[in-house]
């Protein structure tokens, strides 16, 4: 058990290692020690005989997160084992598809964890948002989404992944913090129960404020709303744990993914719309959808379906223009899942207040990060046999119609992942080329960025990064493993500042000690934001242990939006090219590197050589299976363009270079099916023949 002041956070550069805090927290913990033991035999003790069994049908389930009479043979195509929620996980630990969490080994606390903390560059003090009392193995809180009252920026709320609910009924996996005074502390909500007001709902958070109406709207896979569906709690005082009320946005059994968006522009032409999008494995495989609210959060009928399903493309998140009021979502196709495999950014745009969307951009194929996969998700660390699942997701940010966006990809050779940069001035139909923006020279791994922009067009990128270390160990506070970093914009992306320490320690890697979670969970991605004054980030940090195992606590720290820049010194501006590696310079001292101006041209691959007059493009293909998937290899010659778009069954599925002349299409599908593909010259009508490929 770990206790902390229910009014304030202590100070994130406290000694964790000395004094009473500690060894009161060690004392505490051994006391529930056996009661937590007892408490996770009884819940969890016969959910993993029966998992072991392989059974096909569950007949009676003991865990409120497995349906009774669920067929463990439809994982795959309920597509089970692509969603990220924690229903998805606990079926998945059930049928014997998963692990679920297990406490490390306990370790000495490191000195050396605080012998790394270093002058602040960026940020201020951390704040743990976790504050009250725990108790293991329920410990677990990740996954964060910021928002701030704009009339108030003192009001800060924090919403996030809480297992402290994992064994109560109505299950209750969704927490909350709030800030009343900028940040300086926080608390977390939590009610007369002992658990937060979002009763029956199982996490994946988003925090959105309606100014027009005042009004706190949390937003979760809510088991009022149909099972699975969207729905949550609003509140006008969200520090009062009392005064959150219920609501529904749909009623679904398999939605997943959501992320959420407010228009608080009071210039923009949807002032005080909603919109809140997701991925529904009830429709085509995972078919990405909006709803958005026109009366302040009253009702949310206004549903629209942006893709099939077919291929699958994740929900990433969804923003707005802070000036113009036009709404973004940025999706992924990851290729099929597993590691190795490619991804694919997209990005849709709805100009009319969510009514119509338009797929403007989908971009080159790139390497997702990872050093191994756990069933369909990639894994960032190999402990347990792969841990940290991640797929490169990151976050948008639009201001003045210019588009920021930041994810990662697999760095070269062994190196796990960097995170790059991608830039439009177009309202999203080009970019610029993507710009590294961490500039070590080792190949420790960078991963899960996100980015906020303020109301004055600076932006904040932040991220993972175990440059600092040599090696991680999941739940060892004995060894660090990553801090956050951060690279800071006051131009609106033109230009960057150099790379900087964010957070205040190098973590451990956090374990995820409870049994009903996913073994492999650590949190799928942090939602920032920006106040009038603040940029406002979450994240995941190690460093607090319980039972002398490093678990995962919820951290926030902000940076000023008007400070002075560290070392603002530029140096010389990048390479406009889609070549990753030649668009940093990997020094420690590098400072203020500008990206690419984004002009269309700079989202193609340069060739040596012009345009010839267009010729006869001649496409091959070949089928074959890659762990059960529909998998196909395209090859294509006479083409002239530098890009080429790849067509399947009519829909443009990818636009990559045209060099080397060849593209692997993981489909996402498994079983028989059909695939007709042609190749075209980027943007034109000058063709290959199509050629069909049946499995």
């Amino acid at each position: 058990m770990k206790l902390k002041s229910t009014s304030q956070s202590a100070p994130a550069r406290r000694s964790l290692g000395e004094g009473g805090f500690f060894n009161l927290r060690t004392l505490l913990a051994s006391v529930f020690c056996l009661a937590s033991v007892f408490i996770a035999l009884l819940g969890f003790g016969a959910f993993s005989a029966q998992a072991q069994q392989n059974r096909t049908m569950i007949n009676q389930s003991i865990d409120p997160l497995v349906p009774a009479m669920f067929d463990c043979s439809k994982i795959h195509e309920l597509g089970i084992d692509k969603q990220e929620n924690m229903r998805a996980g606990a079926i998945m630990i059930y049928c014997g598809e998963a692990q679920g969490g297990a406490p490390s080994p306990a370790h000495s606390f490191s000195q050396l964890v605080q012998t790394l903390l270093s002058p602040l560059a960026y940020g201020t003090s951390d704040v743990d948002l976790v504050t009250g009392a725990e108790i293991s193995p329920n410990v677990t809180q990740s996954e964060t989404f910021t928002a701030s009252n704009p009339d108030n920026p003192n009001q800060i709320v924090v919403a996030y992944n809480d297992s402290r609910g994992r064994n109560v009924s109505p299950i209750n996996i969704s927490g909350a913090s709030v800030s009343t005074d900028g940040g300086n502390t926080f608390t977390r909500l939590t009610n007369g129960s002992g658990q937060s007001p979002f009763s029956n709902t199982v996490g994946e958070p988003v925090i959105l404020y309606n100014k027009p109406s005042q009004t706190w709207f949390t937003v979760w896979l809510d088991g009022g709303c149909g099972g699975q569906g969207l729905g949550g709690y609003k509140s006008t005082t969200p520090w009062n744990a009392n005064s959150w009320t219920h609501y529904c946005i749909h009623n679904s059994n398999n939605d997943d993914r959501e992320s959420g968006w407010a228009d608080n522009n009071t210039s923009s032409p949807f002032y005080g719309r909603m919109y809140v999008s997701w991925n529904d494995f009830n429709v085509g495989g995972g078919a990405l959808f909006v709803r958005y609210s026109t009366d302040n959060g009253l009702t949310w009928t206004n549903s629209r379906q942006i893709t099939t399903g077919t291929p699958f493309i994740r929900d990433v998140q969804i923003t707005g223009d802070l000036a113009t009021g036009d709404v973004y979502i940025a999706g992924m196709n990851e290729g099929g899942g597993g590691f190795p495999h490619n991804n694919n950014n997209l990005f849709f745009r709805s100009t009319d207040g969510g009514n119509t969307w338009t797929n403007t951009y989908t971009g080159p194929s790139f390497a997702g990060p990872g050093v191994t996969a756990v069933g369909y998700f990639a894994c960032m660390f190999p402990d347990g046999g792969g841990y940290w699942r991640h797929e490169g997701w990151g976050e948008p940010a639009v201001f003045n119609h210019v588009v920021s966006y930041v994810y990662d990809q697999h760095g070269t050779g062994s190196d796990p992942g960097d995170v790059y940069y991608i830039r439009s001035t177009n309202s999203g139909v080009t970019f610029s080329a993507p710009l590294k923006l961490n500039t070590d020279a080792t190949t420790r791994p960078q991963w899960q960025p996100n980015l906020s922009v303020s109301p004055t067009g600076t932006l904040f990128a932040v991220w993972y990064d175990a440059r600092e270390s040599a090696s991680c160990t999941r739940g060892n506070s004995a060894v660090p493993c990553y801090r956050m970093w951060a690279r800071r914009s006051t131009d609106n992306g033109a230009s960057w500042l150099s790379d900087q320490t964010f957070s205040d320690v190098v973590s451990p890697l956090p374990a995820q000690p409870d049994p009903g979670i996913q073994a492999t969970y650590a949190g799928d991605y942090d939602y920032a934001t920006s106040s009038t004054n603040q940029h406002l980030h979450a994240f995941v940090d190690g460093r607090v242990a319980i039972l002398g195992s490093s678990q995962q606590d919820a951290f926030h720290d902000r940076q000023s939006v008007g400070a002075a820049s560290p070392t603002p010194t530029a140096t010389a501006t990048a390479t406009p090219t889609a070549t990753a590696a030649a668009t940093a310079t990997p020094t420690a001292t590098a400072t203020a590197t500008a990206t690419p101006t984004a002009t269309p041209i700079s989202t193609v691959t340069p060739t040596a050589t012009p345009t010839p007059t267009p010729g006869q493009i001649t496409l091959t293909a070949s089928g074959r299976k890659v762990r059960g998937i529909d998998t196909v290899d395209l090859f294509w010659s006479g083409a002239n363009s530098a890009n080429v778009d790849i067509y399947r069954n009519s829909v443009v599925i990818a636009t990559v270079p045209n060099n080397p002349g060849s593209y692997t299409d993981s489909t996402g599908q498994r079983g028989p099916a059909t695939f007709t593909y042609k190749v075209c010259e980027a943007g034109t009508n000058t063709c290959s023949n199509q050629v069909t490929v049946t499995f």
